[in-house]
């Protein structure tokens, strides 16, 4: 009876079922998915990898185990805080496995910092990186301008923020604003904080919608989950990057976002921004009446003093009178000595005169004369032939150039039997294109008008210039040039 009863490890064997792996992966997947469904998680945040596709892997672990988690790339856009190594976390999401690698793994779909504590030990480690690469060193920090045009403020529209800052304007110094309106928490903070910077600072100049000198971010107070994403190191970089002076307002004066840090000025409320980008436009007027005031007074006082230096220097001069004392006694000295000087000088010249006309002789004058005289006779005759020869030579050559202008000359053709024709208004027809245009007829002897009209005279010749009578010569002692 016992070998009846006896367990047979080949049947056991037989009776088992068979599985295909896949069958096997599949059975494994459900039973664990049925099991857990969705699950919270606390750990630490191990190893992250950000693949090119917009997936997150990473690992959850504590002091003994490690589970692998995802998140795909549709449910990382909705995380509010994104997976960093070290950090403390509540993960919530399903259990599920992977079966071409035999492993299972959590697919997280929100992350919750684990505590007060380990979020600020996040936001230290944050911090202490993004001042080594030296966003928040003050030599990078820009000046505030005086007196913004324009002001752009990146707020929540419909917070009491927005209302504050515009009032607190208006009551200091009303100024142009531009809201580019974001959500001021929650997990599409950070990206629109940051996407409101970068689109003031991409507004070209002179456009339509004017470019702000100035921009305000702003937030009110709230938790630390609450003012998070300004946190974010998005936001800080791009406060960082902004060629626009930037005022940051987030929280109350006790609240610390890397925002501030990475400003060019920080607010400790919103309203305190607003303070900070105008002033009180009373108080600017009073200054400059002051300084007005201040202005005139010190002109008035320099040109007093410089009034009374002068008088002071004026009394140390001498006067007019006696600086022309010297010149005037200098000028009758030289008036005296100038008469002198004048009839010293004409008695010598009568003396040097007398002795120079003792040495001259009447019949030595009348010698030179003569021979002045015959030698001027002389140019005077040869400048006549010269003049008479050249004169013929001219009339010569005008005589041979006339008859060869006769020659060559219409007059000369025509009457050889040639004519002229002409138009209505005296212009010579030179082709059969304006035949119908013939009106006179120009013989040698005169014109004639076209259809039997009365000759009309030819033009008289210019009577000939009479020629130019030679001047005799000079029957006088010198005699004539020409």
């Amino acid at each position: 009876m016992s070998d009846i009863f006896e367990d047979d490890p080949a049947d056991n064997r037989s009776n088992a079922p068979e599985f295909s792996v896949s069958e096997l992966s599949g059975s494994i997947k459900k039973t664990l998915e049925g099991a857990f469904g969705r699950v919270r998680v606390r750990g630490e945040i191990g190893r992250v990898m950000h693949a090119r596709s917009g997936h997150l892997y990473y690992d959850l672990k504590d002091d003994k185990d490690v589970i692998a988690c995802n998140t795909w790339k549709g449910q990382a856009a909705r995380l509010s805080v994104i997976p960093e190594e070290g950090m403390e976390v509540i993960v919530t999401g399903r259990l599920s496995t992977f079966g071409p690698q035999s492993k299972y793994n959590l697919n997280v779909d929100e992350v919750e910092v684990a505590g007060e504590g380990a979020l600020m030990a996040m936001l230290e480690k944050r911090k202490k990186a993004l001042a080594a690469e030296g966003l928040f060193d003050p030599d990078r920090k820009r000046p505030i301008p005086y007196l913004p045009e324009v002001i752009g403020v990146v707020t929540s529209p419909s917070g009491a923020v927005i209302r504050d800052i515009l009032h607190r304007l208006r009551d200091r110094f009303p100024r142009h604003v531009l809201l580019w309106p974001v959500a001021v928490q929650g997990q599409n903070c950070a990206a629109e904080v940051a996407a409101g910077i970068k689109g003031f600072n991409e507004l070209p100049v002179g456009a339509a919608i004017p470019r702000p000198d100035l921009i305000i971010v702003a937030r009110g107070g709230g938790s630390t989950e609450d003012l998070w994403g300004f946190n974010e190191e998005i936001v800080a970089r791009a406060a960082a990057a902004s060629d626009i002076p930037l005022i940051s307002a987030v929280g109350h004066e006790t609240d610390t976002t890397l925002i501030d840090y990475a400003s060019d000025k920080r607010a400790p409320t919103p309203t305190a921004a607003a303070e900070m980008a105008v002033p009180v436009r009373r108080e600017l007027w009073v200054t400059l009446q002051e300084m007005g005031a201040r202005n005139e007074r010190s002109l008035m006082g320099g040109l007093e003093r410089r009034r009374q230096r002068l008088s002071d220097m004026s009394r140390a001069m001498p006067k007019i009178t006696h600086l022309l004392d010297g010149p005037r006694q200098r000028v009758d000295q030289a008036d005296v000595r100038l008469g002198q000087a004048l009839k010293n000088g004409v008695h010598k010249r009568v003396l040097d005169l007398s002795r120079l006309s003792g040495r001259l002789q009447p019949a030595t004058l009348r010698g030179r004369l003569d021979r002045q005289t015959d030698r001027l006779d002389s140019l005077s005759r040869r400048f006549e032939r010269a003049g008479k020869s050249n004169l013929d030579a001219w009339r010569n050559t005008l005589e041979r150039r006339g008859a060869m202008l006769e020659a060559l000359s219409h007059k000369a053709t025509m009457a050889r039997g040639f004519a002229l024709v002409f138009d209505s208004a005296g212009e010579l027809i030179k082709s059969t294109k304006d035949a119908d245009r013939m009106a006179e007829v120009q013989f040698a002897d005169g014109r004639v008008a076209i259809g039997g009209g009365a000759p009309v005279a030819a033009p008289a010749k210019p009577k000939p210039k009479p020629k130019a009578k030679t001047s005799k010569p000079d029957s006088s002692d010198q005699g004539s040039l020409f």
